[in-house]
């Protein structure tokens, strides 16, 4: 296939951690190094897959990471006040960076929402290139590799978190009430921005209910 480009997102669903959008670019033979590593989109993969998985993808394609850590995430949702077009931030510039890397004609995305949020963030590269969104992009290698590639640094940044706080923080946004109030105990709840997405309704359960648990 011809060579392109592949993005796509990790965290959005997860209260705790960054939202991580990537982009990667495959080409000649790196397809087929990928395809017999096993590479596919990351949600088939178990964590220390995808792990693994992500440093073959890092020593063999051109790639770019964008993190957008939660107090980041949080004033970005407020400015837009809409998370496709917060995603459509996230990948116009993982797509623009990658551009500034390699010469790619055609970029492969998920589909999220309006396609036009997507067009209109990109700037001057990005709107030079074919640009496809679709359902189901993941079974695009270009794209699953993207997904693995966001996927490992979501991971990192939330076990880097974890160290940094000293609570568990859990992947997901449905066993997450506990650790959050672990941390507002320990250290406010002004400082739930720091660790959360606040827009999810978990916060508002995590504040407003009272808690012994310490940290």
């Amino acid at each position: 296939m011809t060579a392109r480009a592949g993005t796509d997102e990790s965290g959005k669903g997860d209260y705790f951690g960054p939202l991580v959008v990537a982009a990667v670019y495959i080409e000649g033979a790196e397809e087929d190094v990928l395809a017999k590593a096993g590479v596919k989109d990351s949600k088939k993969l178990t964590d220390a897959g995808t792990l693994e998985l992500g440093r073959v993808i890092r020593k063999t394609c051109k790639y770019d990471v964008v993190r957008i850590n939660p107090e980041r995430y949080n004033q970005l949702y407020q400015k837009f006040g809409n998370l496709n077009k917060l995603l459509a931030w996230g990948h116009a510039r993982a797509i623009e960076n990658l551009l500034g890397q390699v010469g790619c004609k055609t970029v492969i995305s998920d589909k999220f929402g309006d396609e036009k949020y997507l067009l209109d963030r990109l700037m001057k590269k990005g709107r030079k290139v074919q640009l496809i969104q679709r359902t189901k992009a993941e079974s695009d290698m270009a794209v699953a590799a993207a997904s693995v590639i966001a996927r490992e640094a979501f991971l990192l940044e939330l076990e880097s978190m974890s160290k940094r706080y000293g609570i568990r923080f859990p992947k997901g946004a449905t066993v997450v009430e506990h650790a959050g109030r672990m941390f507002v105990n320990a250290y406010g709840a002004d400082r739930l921005s720091e660790v959360a997405k606040l827009h999810f309704k978990t916060t508002k359960r995590i504040i407003g209910k009272p808690s012994a648990d310490k940290a």
